[in-house]
């Protein structure tokens, strides 16, 4: 027979040692998304501490986005030659000393240098700790629970930073969302080398410099583009030269990557049709869910008036979906197939963020609350199958490199979605009239139909690009045909 799904697998049952595994490398994955978010809403009693300019803040997210996305390549790469465990250990101690520095500064300059090496430490972790959790558990059931832990407390880790940074700066200091990361830093450093093994590629060929050097500046370059054109405008001569700049470096990363022995990236491995599609569909999913968030705030704050406290508190539904969303991915996917599982999730992010049209100026909070909900289980269920999708089918030495490129589609999807969006939802509110409570919910509609239909895109980027091979095979009793991930189709 044919068909592709596959049938429900066997519990994915965890060892002790393996859960404690779980902890440790998802913990740093909820740690640094936490981190990323955590500073946003206390930006403003920051600054006033510091002595900030107001059009100085966005520094503080800039800092910390610029090296954590840019860098995620070249060290997801070195962690495959120089050994996963101690990427991960170094990368840990680094985050750790920033976070301290970050909170005991005491002018601006000190903070964004505290900022930037924690986007360098970031970029270090991200990559070593996909590889080691992928590398550690066997490709199937295993592992696909564990990527929907991980994603559950990925986002959970974004999300719950809006709130966390609210709660912890009213009651005690922004300090504190800095500091809490150094005791778990301290516990993972310490744990790591008991629990986990040391993972590399045994034939840890030279690195290519050339290739890191332009890849690194082109990504650098693009974000800084992109998160220059929020506060500058799309048209203004930085962001355009950044993006020329990006452009031309990508171009020869390329060219170099075509001609070197040993390449840093393989571009066998990106013509694979799950790592490029794949991989898009993550940039969208990432990029619409952190933008829809920018736009909701926008929209209870200066339409409905509450407060930014309040206001994150009212996440929390998208919040606990998102959880529940990376719990129950892996027995979905077990149920109906990666491929399915992706599509249905970039559907209802998709149909959860268009339904947010219908907010209005007096209303509307239970619809927030339901379609917010409904979009981060989909969110999640589309997150846990991009990132199966783009890490399937290829050997253990090329994991750091699978893991970098889907983590550096993920990190520009979170630093785009917002910039795009909000430049969509104050041309909304300009053709309005005005920026009174009317005016601004008409921007934000038409930045929640923008996300709704890239994310539309996304899914059908997914049926038609990323649909699993059919295989036939003679019916067996209680089994079925299992799905494919087609990761040698180009």
């Amino acid at each position: 027979m044919t068909s592709d799904t596959v049938s429900p697998p066997a519990k994915a049952r965890f060892t002790t040692r393996q859960w404690l595994i779980i902890a440790l490398l998802c913990g740093a994955q909820f740690m640094l998304a936490l981190d990323f978010s955590i500073l946003s809403v206390a930006l403003p009693v920051l600054g006033k501490d510091l002595g900030f300019a107001l059009s100085d803040l966005q520094w503080v997210v800039t800092a910390f986005a610029l090296p954590s996305g840019g860098l995620l390549l070249l060290f997801g790469r070195a962690a495959d030659l120089y050994g996963r465990r101690n990427w991960f250990i170094v990368g840990m101690a680094l985050f750790t000393v920033a976070s301290l520095a970050g909170g005991l500064a005491t002018t601006p300059g000190f903070l964004l240098a505290a900022r930037a090496v924690q986007g360098v430490a970031a970029a270090m972790l991200t990559p070593a700790a996909m590889s080691l959790l992928t590398t550690n558990f066997a490709e199937g059931a295993q592992r696909d629970r564990a990527l929907g832990i991980n994603g559950a407390l990925l986002s959970l880790g974004f999300l719950s930073g809006v709130v966390l940074g609210g709660v912890i700066t009213e009651l005690t200091s922004w300090r504190v969302t800095l500091f809490i990361s150094v005791p778990v830093g301290v516990a993972a450093v310490i744990a790591a080398p008991i629990l986990i093994k040391e993972s590399r590629n045994e034939e840890t060929p030279r690195l290519d410099i050339l290739g890191a050097l332009t890849v690194t500046g082109g990504l650098l370059s693009v974000i800084y583009g992109v998160t220059s054109a929020e506060r500058n405008g799309w048209g203004a001569a930085t962001t355009l030269i950044s993006f020329a700049a990006g452009a031309v470096l990508l171009a020869a990363f390329f060219a170099v990557e075509s001609r070197v022995a040993a390449p840093l990236v393989d571009l066998g491995v990106l013509r694979r049709r799950t790592v490029s599609w794949g991989n898009t569909t993550g940039l969208i999913t990432f990029a619409m869910m952190t933008g829809m968030v920018f736009l909701l705030t926008l929209y209870m704050q200066k339409v409905r008036g509450m407060t930014p406290l309040d206001a994150g508190f009212s996440f929390a539904a998208l919040g606990v979906a998102a959880v529940l969303g990376g719990a129950f991915a892996a027995r979905i996917i077990g149920r109906i197939g990666v491929h399915r599982a992706l599509v249905y999730g970039l559907v209802l992010q998709a149909a959860s963020t268009a339904v947010l049209y219908l907010l209005d100026t007096d209303g509307g909070m239970p619809l927030l609350l339901v379609a917010t909900a409904a979009g981060g289980f989909g969110h999640l269920l589309a997150v846990v199958g991009y990132m199966i999708t783009a890490t399937s089918g290829l050997p253990d030495h090329e994991q750091g490199l699978a893991t970098g490129l889907a983590y550096t589609g993920q990190q520009l999807g979170v630093t785009v979605g917002t910039p795009i969006l909000a430049t969509v939802a104050a041309s909304g509110i300009e053709s309005a009239g005005g920026s009174g409570p009317a005016a601004v919910l008409h921007g934000v509609q038409g930045g929640l139909l923008t996300a709704a239909a890239a994310l539309a895109v996304a899914a059908v980027i997914a049926v038609a690009f990323l649909r699993p091979a059919r295989t036939t095979a003679a019916p067996v009793a209680g089994t079925a045909a299992a799905e494919t991930v087609p990761a040698d189709a180009h």
